[in-house]
Formats: structure tokens, sequence, C-alpha cells
């Protein structure tokens, strides 16, 4: 998927050093956009711009803490100055822990708070800053089913992601209010394969995971692309199990509240025991300078799936509704001549 336009697009991704941001901002290169990487970790940042420039693209790497709003904005002023006005922005930055609420301390649940959900809010506001003015541009919001629906062992998490959902839903009416041409759009994602399981500060006895079923981050990648050339929809569903989840949220919570509480504790973690020795990125990036570079995937590929059936349908409404009418149609038509 193409973003939108001829030219090559000027394209900043937050979170680019590893996970859905570096699988985004590596799709992105891979197009010949020029892409700002925005992230604490050096040495994931440096190794990204390396594919990006492999790949046929420009990359501009820029080490920024996003919960930090005068570093989004420098790093937004140095965007538009080396790559030119920015035409997408793309937020994807978090950290989280793994634990019951009363194990996380509240000096966790603020600095949740502010990469997670303020980290979003900055790197909108950063784009808007320039943007509106323009009356161009898109902000693609790198969401989760966990924005509907909580569960548990991730609640500041899960918290967070609330919070972006209300954001961007009232920022979108905002938009539409002024009649602006800058779009906003977000991406629902279900459990993908990254290294934040071996890199989020976790107290659970056993080796964190994801929710199966599991899928590949160029998955979430692909959707985000599409997104991206695509901003008049307020959102995408990705995975079948992000919209079996949100359906059954919207229709029986209360079920799915007790569901969770017998399967979604021991759903999260392997039968491994937590390393001793495992990095936590809350406070510094676990790919800080001199780090290791942990790339996109995390440790779940032979157990990842690297398509999405859910995902081509979220992508083709129109065909699907078409083949529908044409399928409806063409069975009265067969019942009417069979009367």
């Amino acid at each position: 998927m193409t973003v939108s336009g001829s030219r090559d697009q000027v394209v900043v991704v937050t979170g680019a050093s590893g996970g859905i941001g570096r699988a985004v901002a590596r799709a992105f290169g891979a197009q010949h956009h020029r892409v700002a990487l925005l992230a604490r970790g050096e040495a994931g940042l440096n190794a990204a711009a390396d594919e990006i420039r492999r790949a046929g693209g420009t990359a501009l790497p820029i080490p920024t803490d996003v919960a930090d709003h005068s570093q989004v904005e420098a790093a937004a002023d140095r965007v538009e100055r080396e790559l030119g006005p920015i035409d997408t922005w793309v937020n994807v930055a978090f950290t989280s822990v793994f634990a019951r609420a009363w194990d996380i301390r509240p000096e966790e649940f603020r600095r949740i708070t502010e990469v997670t959900y303020l980290g979003y809010v900055h790197g909108t506001l950063a784009a808007l800053k320039r943007m509106r003015p323009r009356d161009s541009g898109t902000v693609v919001q790198v969401g989760s089913a966990l924005a509907y629906r909580g569960i548990p062992l991730q609640s500041a998490y899960c918290g967070s992601k609330h919070a972006i959902q209300g954001f961007n839903e009232a920022l979108r009416c905002e938009l539409l209010a002024e009649r602006s041409k800058v779009h906003v759009t977000m991406v629902q994602m279900p459990a993908v394969n990254t290294p934040q399981f071996s890199w989020v500060l976790s107290r659970l006895p056993r080796h964190a995971q994801p929710v199966p079923p599991i899928y590949q981050p160029e998955v979430a990648a692909e959707a985000v692309l599409h997104a991206a050339a695509h901003p008049r929809r307020r959102e995408y569903w990705v995975g079948g199990s992000t919209v079996g989840t949100l359906i059954a949220n919207a229709v029986a919570p209360g079920v799915l509240d007790r569901y969770l509480a017998k399967t979604g504790i021991k759903s999260q973690q392997t039968k491994q025991p937590t390393p001793a020795d495992q990095p936590a990125n809350l406070w510094q990036p676990a790919d800080g300078r001199g780090g290791d570079d942990f790339g996109a995937h995390g440790e779940f590929d032979s157990t990842s799936s690297s398509r999405s059936p859910q995902l081509w349908a979220s992508r083709h409404h129109g065909v699907l509704a078409a083949c529908g009418g044409a399928l409806t149609a063409a069975a009265l038509t067969l019942w009417r001549t069979r009367r």
C-alpha cells in the first residue's frame, strides 16, 4: 500500500526503534519516503535508519523521549528543517509494566501515562501545529483492542490506550467541525510479536507473552500504511481477535470480565520463569547507547502469523459489500424464477 500522493512523503514515526514502530518505519522507507525516527534507544534507532537507507528511503534518527513535549517539538522542528514539511505523523511509542494494579507503583503509573498517552498527545500537537496552517496532513494513532477492553496485568497500559481513544475521537470531531483537510485515524491492533515482552518491566513469575493469536509486526505495518493512505476512515481493526474482542465487549462486557478473570492471567505468561536479568525500559531504553538492537520481532516467531484475512476484509469493505449485494440479487432472482 502506497501513501497517497505521487511524490515522496515526509513521515514521522515515534517508537521507531523496535516492534511495530520499527516495522512501520521500515515499510515507509521501502516506499522511498523520507522517514524521521523518534525513540530513546540509539542502538535501535541507528539500526532502523540503516534498514531504511538500504531499502532506498531517507532516514533521520532523532533520539527523543516523547514524554517530554519540548523534545518532541524540537524533533518536529528538525524534521521540517532537514527533510521538509511533515505529511504523515504516526504515534506508536509506549511503555508499560506487567503486574497486577496493586503491584504497580504510583510513579510507574505516572511514567506509563506520560509516555503512552501524553506521548501521543505531544506528537499529535506537534503535527497539528505544522499541518493545520497548511490545511494538509495525516496523523495515525496506533491503538489496540485494549483501547476499548481492559485486561488483567495491564491496567496502566489499558488506561493509557483508553485515554488515547477518547482524545482522538474528540480531536477528530474538532477537525471535522472546522472542515479541516488534516485527518486523524486510529488503527486498533491485536497481539503482536514485538520485543516489548523482553524489555517491559515485569513483576510476573513467568515470562510475559502476547495473548494468542499473535501477529507479526509487518501485519501491523501494512495496516498503518493503508490507514495513512486512506485517513478519512475513523479507525481500522486489525485481526480477527480484535474484532471478536470488541464485539464481545460491546454485547456482553460483564461476561467478558469473568472470562478474562479466569483466562487472562495465565494466557499472558509462558511456562518459563521471568529472567532475573531481563532489562526494563520504563525509565531508560533497553536499546540505549552501547546496548543491543532488539529489532522489530520478539521471541514468538514460531507461533505468530504473517497474514490477517480480516485485515484484507477491513481494507475492502466496498468489494465485500458489492459481492454481498450481487449474491443477494442472484438469490432473489433464482427464488423468483422457481416460484
